[in-house]
């Protein structure tokens, strides 16, 4: 025993004085203001990265590398050469949470040998830090096959995260979202980005990734003490993720970072890091908002025959022109689609699909050119696999009865090939001035820059749910809508159902939906998420004579600024989008009622009529029962938001008094 004893000892004194691997800087790249800063580093040639906020560690040294038929690069990396510059952009965002960007940011460019020879370019702004692979042609390698990426996370034992977990690739993106310690995160999930932390030292964090374009989408997994990343396989060789002649670039891989999470929710970065607008002329854009009577299974008063026809379609017109809805959308009728397919339902479709062919109870043109007399355009809805297997053809036939967009549907995937897919897609139907809003699909990253016609995406647990489950849905869960997937861009959310119950005696109804959350919290729920296609799509009765059914009217989907006035992550939000000299306000809390002061000095000189729409005092029991108050304020004045607990919410209109 005394000798094992000494063995131990000897052991780990031996350890102990082991010398330690000598960690090379190879460059630290600062943000403008100084705070914030991503370091790239190797030890004994291995390749690593962390993250820095006020001179504490956001993210510790965490390894980097790219798995190639070639090798590994990362593990024996030499620099070549680095330099930096400060980048200054300046543009504007037809379509976005403001109207106007001004970016600056520190840009390194590193170059680094192994296998092959890369740059790995980092920028960091004062709101964030990214970097990306850029991969040249060279006499060595001229195809990019990427088996793996390798971008550890080593967070803080202290760190929370709020995340997706998701069960495989193959997904909608939508699911109820985990707030946990890092450190008891499950090891057989796959985490959707954005995944949000708060550190120890109460330092925000939110990763994700900017103009995803020609490759895999990202995940990460917990693996023992780091969080790692994982691509989306292709399908055709999933042996690879990436498959792409040279030269080749990979997503940004973006952390927003900072002491205050409104920092990161009012942040452009993603958009700061996307190319620039690919359209020329953007002056056909329209936003705004869009019936989708679906979510109410096609209502309709017993004057009206029901059906995939055209009386069902001109009621719902007349209704948006009522409303003053932009929009009507045509999706078709029960389980059948609008157009031509042998196969019953939505989630596939038959080879003989063809969106050039109407059913033939529907008079289509008719609906185009009545929807056009009364100042409504018309989208559509469509499987994504009937509409790309036609693409040009059926573009033109939208372009000649009218159509102004699509939503695109079930694509469930966000590999290489999806990837290109809708990249694809959104070009061509730029080229014909149509919009898209993609549904069963993957985040955002940017994109609404590149081609501004992505007004929206879905990727979220919506409203749709509540057709069908009782208890997945609630304030607990919209809440953490703003701190996680909205801070990808817009997201689709089925906004607009009037008809609210208390969540205790909720049931599930396919046919007339009712939602949980108060009448107020879904008024606010327009200005809190961010879409430039909100839904109003509840049945047309459930609104007319309806108390706040104006605000639905009033409220615009697009912005020129956005300012986070109040928020703590996953408890509440206070957010102010202003549209021309108008400011809109929204505010949501959690299961909990909380009253909250909010300061008036974001608004402009002079006076403002304030409307405001304010849960009323038995919303427990009727959660349709809101108050109305129309005052006037100034820039000086402070206003207390009381909110009920379990849905509540506020939803306030500021009209600059000539």
């Amino acid at each position: 025993m005394k000798r094992i004893l000494q063995t131990i000892i000897l052991f780990a004194i031996t350890v102990s004085c082991a010398p330690k691997a000598e960690l090379t800087v190879l460059r630290k790249t600062s943000s403008p203001d100084e705070r914030l800063s991503m370091t790239i580093s190797s030890t004994e040639g291995k390749l690593s990265y962390c993250v820095e906020y006020d001179g504490k560690t956001v993210v510790s040294p965490s390894e980097l590398g790219l798995e190639l038929d070639e090798g590994y690069f990362g593990d024996q990396v030499k620099i070549v050469k680095s330099r930096t510059r400060t980048v200054k952009d300046s543009y504007e965002l037809p379509v976005g949470k403001c109207s106007h960007v001004d970016a600056v940011c520190k840009e390194s460019r590193i170059t680094l040998s192994d296998e092959i020879t890369l740059d790995l370019v980092v920028r960091v702004y004062d709101d964030g830090a990214a970097f990306r692979y850029d991969i040249p042609d060279q006499e060595t390698i001229h195809k990019l096959n990427l088996r793996a990426e390798r971008m550890d996370m080593r967070l803080g034992p202290d760190s929370e995260a709020t995340v997706l977990p998701l069960k495989d690739f193959h997904n909608s993106h939508e699911g109820n979202y985990l707030i946990s310690n890092v450190k008891e995160l499950p090891e057989d999930s796959l985490f959707d980005l954005p995944a949000t932390f708060k550190t120890g030292d109460d330092i925000f964090l939110s990763f994700t990734e900017a103009d995803v374009r020609d490759y895999a989408g990202m995940y990460l997994v917990k693996s023992e003490d780091a969080l790692t990343s994982k691509l989306s396989p292709r399908l055709d060789q999933p042996e690879y993720c990436v498959i792409s002649d040279l030269p080749h670039h990979s997503p940004w891989r973006v952390f927003s970072v900072s002491d205050r999470i409104g920092a990161i929710m009012e942040s452009n970065i993603l958009t700061n890091l996307a190319e620039p607008c690919r359209i020329g002329d953007t002056s056909w854009l329209k936003p705004g908002k869009t019936t989708f009577n679906w979510w109410c299974a096609t209502q309709v008063p017993d004057s009206v025959h029901a059906g995939n026809n055209f009386e069902t379609s001109r009621y719902y017109i007349d209704f948006a022109t009522e409303f003053g809805l932009e929009y009507h959308s045509v999706f078709g009728y029960g389980d059948e689609p609008w157009y031509v397919d042998s196969v019953m339902g939505f989630s596939e479709c038959g080879p003989d699909a063809d969106l050039t062919r109407t059913v033939p109870e529907l008079d289509f043109p008719a609906v185009c050119s009545y929807a056009a007399s009364k100042g409504v355009d018309i989208h559509v809805w469509t499987n994504w696999k009937a509409l790309y297997q036609n693409i040009d053809a059926n573009f033109d036939k939208f372009n000649e009865w009218g159509v102004k967009g699509m939503m695109v549907d079930f694509m469930d995937r966000d590999d290489q090939q999806m990837i290109q897919i809708q990249e694809e897609i959104l070009k061509k139907a730029a080229e014909h001035h149509l919009f898209v809003q993609f549904h069963g699909s993957s985040k955002p990253s940017g994109l609404s820059r590149t081609y501004p016609n992505e007004f929206t995406r879905e990727g979220t647990l919506n409203y749709e749910v509540y057709k069908w489950h009782s208890d997945r849905l609630g304030a607990d869960h919209d809440i953490t809508m703003p701190f996680t997937r909205v801070l990808a861009g817009p997201a689709d959310y089925h906004l607009g159902g009037f008809r609210a119950m208390p969540a205790q005696s909720h049931v599930a109804d396919y046919f007339e939906p009712k939602v949980t959350n108060t009448r107020c919290h879904m008024l606010a729920m327009y200005v809190v998420l961010e879409s430039y296609l909100h839904m109003v799509a509840d049945y047309p009765e459930n609104y007319r004579g309806e108390p706040g059914a104006e605000f639905l009217s009033a409220v615009p989907t697009t912005w020129d600024e956005t300012r986070v006035l109040d928020a703590k992550l996953n408890e509440y939000e206070v957010i102010g989008r202003r549209s021309g000299d108008d400011w809109y306000m929204g505010a949501i809390s959690n299961h909990e009622g909380r009253s909250i002061g909010v300061k008036l000095d974001f608004l402009g000189n002079g006076e403002y009529e304030l409307t405001w729409f304010m849960d009323g005092d038995n919303v427990a029991e009727d959660p349709n029962h809101l108050m109305k108050m129309v005052t006037t304020v100034t820039q000086n004045d402070t206003i207390t938001l009381n909110i009920a607990p379990d849905g509540g919410g506020a939803a306030l209109i500021f009209r600059k008094l000539s």
